[in-house]
């Protein structure tokens, strides 16, 4: 029996500050980016989808960023319910797919599985849900993102508490990410990464930002007593010494990580074997092929 994962997110306080989010008013601006990108990405496989499922992207970002495509027929968003969101299809887990062994042609998720806990899992399941040849497509935040934030907060913890406690999400490597890809069985996985620089004029209002995407503190091994004041001073004090621009606005990197993979199938591209090539490289390129001197030579 294989071990449980580590339980790195609190996922039911992560539910409730979706949904706090939700009622103040969600920040769509990098989710909606996402979407469009995931559709963009879409657009260009030059295929239809009859049966798809985007799994955890909290709002109908998604499904409003393909409409215009025409390259999906039918599209099951399963995800938390949230107040003030339009509602999903499929009141869902990220964790647990809700669709059995090859039932989808497509699998999409825009910035929701970064903070599952057993993300092989959710992979090998999406995995096995789709039909033969079908493609899962995703984007997370990859381990990058904030890393303005989570140095300003390390440096103003140890000077104010004389410790360290975590409060930014260890998101995943982009390598890391293409590996797991693997792991899960997907043919032919691909990651790539688009950092988004936003500027503010405050580090308060990145705080404010983070707050209405949901995306406060949702690590189990959070420091559970209250945020000092002098903290947070001194960490906004840092942030704006160490991360500001001439004019005096500060950069947040949000690093995107985008995955996408196949369910194997025989018509797939597959590599060729070691020695089957029928021209050499240099007569491809042109060039004047100079052969390497004996071993143990040395040059003259």
């Amino acid at each position: 029996m294989s071990a449980a994962p580590p339980l790195v997110f609190d996922r039911p306080l992560l539910r409730r500050r979706l949904g706090r989010a939700a009622r103040l008013g969600l920040e769509p601006f990098l989710l909606e980016r996402a979407a469009e990108d995931l559709a963009d990405r879409l657009a260009a496989v030059k295929r239809q989808f009859a049966t798809a499922l985007d799994l955890g992207t909290p709002t109908d970002a998604v499904r409003r960023a393909l409409a215009g495509h025409g390259t999906v027929e039918r599209l099951f968003r399963a995800a938390p319910l949230l107040a003030g969101v339009p509602a999903p299809d499929l009141v869902a887990d990220e964790e647990a797919v809700p669709f059995g062994e090859g039932t989808l042609d497509l699998a999409v998720s825009a910035l929701a599985l970064q903070s599952v806990n057993d993300l092989p899992g959710v992979l090998a399941q999406l995995r096995r849900a789709l039909r033969p040849d079908g493609l899962f497509l995703a984007a997370m935040l990859g381990g990058g993102s904030l890393g303005e934030l989570r140095q300003s907060f390390a440096i103003a913890e140890s000077e104010t508490t004389g410790g360290i406690s975590p409060r930014v999400a260890p998101f995943a490597d982009v390598r890391d990410l293409g590996a797991l890809l693997q792991r899960a069985g997907f043919a032919l996985p691909v990651t790539d990464v688009d950092r988004v620089v936003v500027r503010y004029g405050s580090p308060f209002t990145l705080f404010a930002d983070l707050r209405r995407m949901g995306g406060a503190n949702p690590l189990v091994e959070r420091r559970r007593v209250p945020l000092r004041r002098a903290t947070l001073l001194r960490a906004a004090e840092v942030y704006a010494e160490r991360f500001s621009d001439p004019d005096g606005k500060l950069r947040a990197t949000f690093e995107i990580v985008f995955l996408s993979g196949w369910a194997p199938d025989p018509s797939q591209q597959k590599p060729l074997r070691p020695g089957s090539a029928k021209m050499r490289l240099a007569d491809a390129l042109g060039a004047r092929e100079v052969p390497l001197p004996p071993a143990g030579d040395e040059p003259g």
